[in-house]
């Protein structure tokens, strides 16, 4: 057992909030600015090829963050936030405390906005320039969560540890009980070796 102060910490996207918080950000923006619409050729083609595998997930969120260029961004954020708060699952009011840890791979300029609003002051997100979406460092997803986790808070203890995917096995290793988020609905997360 680690020494440090003891932590719940949570996925973002699928686990507090319903959906992905930058896929309806698109949306979003879409519907006040239709012709972004002309960028989608080359965010369509930067799926594929990731897809494929041959681009690693950060040069496709590059590509896909193309629409950032037409908006002040950071305004945008919090436009959809005022709108969309509402999409926050509600089991998480009855767990919050003070010290809870968001941790994701969507931008930080968008989720800290939502964090500020719900009281979270621990936040780890992806750094991407809100004006050129432009990627600042690694995306943080997999196991650079443990990394980046490692790095802001030493050797702390993580309680409870929430996600809705896969994807978050060694983070979810870390923690003393781990659970798993479908549709808002949560249930104990057994990992078994191959996740790890």
């Amino acid at each position: 057992m680690l020494g440090g102060p003891r932590l719940n910490v949570y996925d973002f996207d699928g686990t507090l909030y319903d959906g992905d918080c930058m896929v309806d950000l698109y949306k979003y923006c879409l519907k006040r600015r239709p012709y972004i619409l002309v960028v989608f050729p080359s965010q369509f083609l930067a799926w594929y090829r990731f897809r494929k595998g041959k681009i690693d997930h950060r040069q496709m969120k590059q590509k896909y963050y193309r629409f950032f260029k037409f908006f002040d961004m950071e305004k945008m954020s919090k436009r959809f936030w005022d709108d969309n708060q509402n999409k926050i699952f509600g089991w998480y009011h009855d767990l919050h405390r003070d010290d809870d840890v968001v941790i994701t791979a969507s931008p930080y300029f968008h989720v800290k906005e939502i964090c500020s609003r719900l009281g979270i002051e621990n936040l780890i997100a992806s750094d991407v320039d809100p004006i050129k979406g432009t990627c600042l460092g690694p995306n943080c997803r997999d196991v650079e969560k443990v990394r980046r986790f490692r790095e802001a808070f030493g050797d702390a203890n993580i309680d409870s540890f929430y996600s809705d995917t896969d994807h978050d096995a060694p983070l979810a290793a870390l923690a003393d009980k781990a659970y798993m988020v479908k549709n808002g609905e949560i249930t104990e997360w057994v990992l078994d070796t191959e996740q790890v």
